[in-house]
């Protein structure tokens, strides 16, 4: 097929937050830019879809600082920038943990968080504070770096050394807790093993691992923002994220193609030059940044040899956090008037919190956007990890999917005791709807970089003009990571 006779500055692999990120600030910036999705849908793991009058997220739901200006959520400040705001509802506490043997409001104020802790064990609420007080002093370093500045490359640590030394200075006095572990902290300040376990499970539903793979920086994060700045739910859901980085993308004149998946990227004398389609056409580019996962990257995308065969294999190498179970439920509201939204269950304490199916994430969104829902209803998201291996499209398949889903039901009766009895619209996904709709390498959460045993790689790759952003490259996993992943390869290629 004949090649696209339109040559762009960039071609973005994948609208997930990450490749939308870097779309919008790279199309702000004046430069010609494509967005290709292999989906019908833009916003990756994000996206939101509809079905029976329901409104799903089809992924993150935990949101903090959408609404607030001061917040130092990278998301919220990259909006800011692009000039675009969302409309968000407020809440505390952020969620209830249920454990075997109890239940646990967990709340934003650190204050508050603490009180919870020591109706459970007083001398772990000490203990945390301890914890605490390390974290937030990270935190505080942290904060007086501006997240919209931030890089990829060498030019960073020179940039911010002029622009800001007094935050530099400061934030280098914190430089061993930089390059800690939450277990490390934690092994210092805490022995309570309730409060142990609570500060594991924290770590895993941020990152996918307990604490001691978790670098620190992310739990500061995490506490710092639950502390000074609102916990929010977008007025929409996560659809609205996406559709307002899609406006601000399109306002500066990006060209988002839905439905057009990429099958490969196009290379001469190892310098990406553009992709072809799996319709076959080819589009010419200055840059390809690919949002797919590194292993999607380098194993599928790229042309056989394109890569060091030393380097392709440490690469596909990477550890995976596995892929998941999902619960989509539309149900029946009456009597649930005192429902709150978050809630996580751990069904067995002698059972590692990362054991698949026995922590189990639930979300009711439309307890603050009635919106999400038909009247007198509530939409419900509610998943867990789930390995991807042995996962087949067979005769068994619809019997395995509801046998897996079982302890994502069981769990949600620790929320809704009568919740069978109340569904009306009810999907299943598993690891492969995962991998099928959002093209990931085995439906994963992401990489398993544990903190101490290797590093995030930067937006940058072997090929000449060839980047990645995403949950597989600096800073990592979740939101706002990937939000910052975007900045960090945006602002390289403005200069």
């Amino acid at each position: 097929m004949a090649s696209s006779p339109q040559t762009y500055d960039n071609i973005i692999i994948g609208s997930g937050m990450g490749g939308l990120t870097t779309a919008a600030l790279l199309a702000q910036a004046g430069q010609r830019t494509l967005l290709c999705e292999s989906h019908s849908i833009a916003g990756g793991a994000a996206h939101s879809f509809k079905r029976d009058g329901f409104t799903f997220d089809s992924g993150p739901s935990f949101y903090c600082g959408l609404a607030d200006p001061h917040s130092c959520n990278p998301l919220t400040q990259v909006l800011a920038q692009l000039g675009e705001t969302l409309e968000a509802v407020p809440y505390d506490p952020l969620g209830h943990y249920h454990f075997p043997d109890r239940t646990i409001p967990i709340y934003c104020k650190l204050k508050d968080y603490r009180a919870a802790l020591a109706e459970v064990t007083p001398k772990g609420a000490e203990e945390f504070q301890r914890f605490e007080q390390k974290m937030l002093h990270l935190y505080r370093g942290l904060q007086g770096l501006p997240l919209t500045e931030l890089r990829g490359d060498w030019k960073l640590f020179p940039m911010l050394m002029s622009r800001y030394p007094q935050e530099m200075l400061k934030l280098g006095t914190r430089l061993p807790l930089v390059q800690a572990s939450v277990g490390k902290i934690m092994d210092a300040t805490i022995q309570d093993p309730w409060v142990r376990r609570l500060i594991d499970l924290e770590c895993f539903l941020l990152s996918g691992l307990k604490a001691h793979g978790t670098v620190a920086p992310e739990v500061a994060f995490m506490l710092g923002e639950r502390d000074t700045t609102p916990i929010d739910y977008p007025i929409g859901g996560s659809g609205a994220i996406v559709d307002a980085l899609v406006r601000a993308f399109e306002r500066h004149g990006g060209e988002l193609r839905l439905s057009s998946h990429v099958a490969q990227i196009q290379l001469d004398q190892r310098k990406a030059t553009g992709v072809v389609l799996k319709s076959g056409e080819e589009i010419q580019a200055r840059r390809v940044i690919s949002n797919a996962t590194l292993w999607d990257t380098y194993g599928q995308l790229l042309p056989k040899g394109s890569l060091a065969p030393s380097y392709q294999e440490a690469q596909e190498a990477t550890p995976v956090v596995e892929s998941f179970m999902h619960l989509h439920l539309g149900i029946r509201a009456d009597g649930l008037e005192r429902l709150t939204g978050h809630h996580v269950v751990v069904h067995d304490d002698q059972l590692d919190v990362t054991t698949p199916g026995n922590t189990c994430m639930i979300s009711i969104p439309s307890v603050w956007d009635s919106a999400l829902a038909p009247a007198g209803h509530h939409v419900v998201h509610s998943y867990t990890l789930e390995p991807f291996e042995g996962w087949t499209r067979d005769g068994d398949y619809e019997a395995k999917k509801q046998a897996k889903a079982e302890t994502l039901y069981r769990a949600l009766e620790r929320v809704i005791p009568d919740i069978r009895d109340r569904i009306t619209t009810n999907l299943v996904g598993t690891p492969l709807t995962h991998a099928r709709y959002l093209r990931r390498h085995k439906g994963t959460y992401g990489p398993a970089i544990a903190a101490g045993q290797g590093h995030f790689p930067s937006p940058k790759t072997p090929i000449k003009n060839l980047y990645r952003v995403g949950d597989s490259t600096l800073p990592g996993i979740g939101v706002p990571a990937v939000v910052a992943s975007g900045i960090m390869c945006a602002n390289m290629l403005k200069d």
